[in-house]
């Protein structure tokens, strides 16, 4: 049998959110390959093979990956959330890329999830319901100097901002610095989510304003929405709700 690899999106957490043409590929593969606890949320299947590894070996993984397609094997590279935000996507590319000629030949799918900042608005409400950007605030792949640049324009463009991976026990004053630059840019009344593990048993939402936001409020498993000028908070007796209005003419305008 020719050998193909799949590239899927597993979502937030909730299995339900899986989409159905990803769990038809899992049901499908002989090899799993991914990082341990993306792994440990696919159900065990009889003869289905695991290839764990860790957190930061996505290129290592993608040549795995690719090794056993060529090889003949039906191979599902599993990401949280979408695997084209932040994921395995792109590694599989770059080793494409970098890879040997007869890898060119592999039948590469990729199969889009529910990325994390988005199942985090629907939490909320809609606070990306305007113009908004992503900004991963890891450097392990970037340069400091680079996120702070991005944050600064971002925060002149007036985009809402979905902060990904916002402070690990490895570089704990990232996001305090990442809030320092908001604050100088923005003010602190800005609305600010923190969206922790959505969609699942651990799931918790904070709203607070950027004045109010601290470094300790976020750990890796937190997806952070920074609004917009026009972002506004709308207390509801069933439940307040964050958005940002579609239009960014004043209420009343064209």
């Amino acid at each position: 049998m020719k050998g193909w690899l799949t590239i899927a999106g597993l979502g937030p957490g909730a299995a339900e959110l899986i989409t159905p043409q990803v769990s038809a590929a899992l049901a499908q593969a002989s090899d799993l390959v991914g990082y341990l606890p993306y792994l440990n949320r696919v159900p065990p299947r009889a003869g289905q093979q695991r290839h764990a590894s860790d957190n930061r070996e996505e290129l290592a993984r993608a040549r795995q990956a690719l090794q056993l397609a060529a090889a003949g094997r039906q191979v599902v590279v599993v990401s949280s959330g979408d695997p084209g935000v932040f994921a395995m996507a792109a590694a599989v590319c770059e080793a494409l890329e970098n890879g040997p000629a007869s890898w060119g030949e592999i039948d590469v799918r990729v199969l889009p999830g529910i990325t994390a900042m988005l199942a985090a608005s629907a939490r909320a409400g809609a606070p990306l319901g305007h113009d908004f950007c992503a900004i991963n605030l890891s450097d392990n792949l970037k340069p400091w100097a680079l996120i702070e640049r991005r944050l600064r324009l971002a925060a002149e463009a007036d985009f809402a901002i979905a902060l990904y991976n916002p402070r690990s026990k490895a570089r704990p004053q990232g996001f305090a610095r990442a809030l320092a630059i908001l604050r100088t840019a923005c003010g602190d009344e800005r609305p600010v989510l923190f969206a922790r593990a959505v969609f699942t048993p651990e799931e918790r939402l904070e709203v607070v304003t950027l004045g109010q936001a601290r470094p300790d409020m976020a750990d890796m498993r937190t997806l952070v929405i920074v609004g917009s000028s026009l972002t506004r908070l709308v207390p509801r007796p069933a439940g307040a709700l964050l958005y940002t209005p579609r239009s960014a003419y004043p209420a009343g305008g064209v």
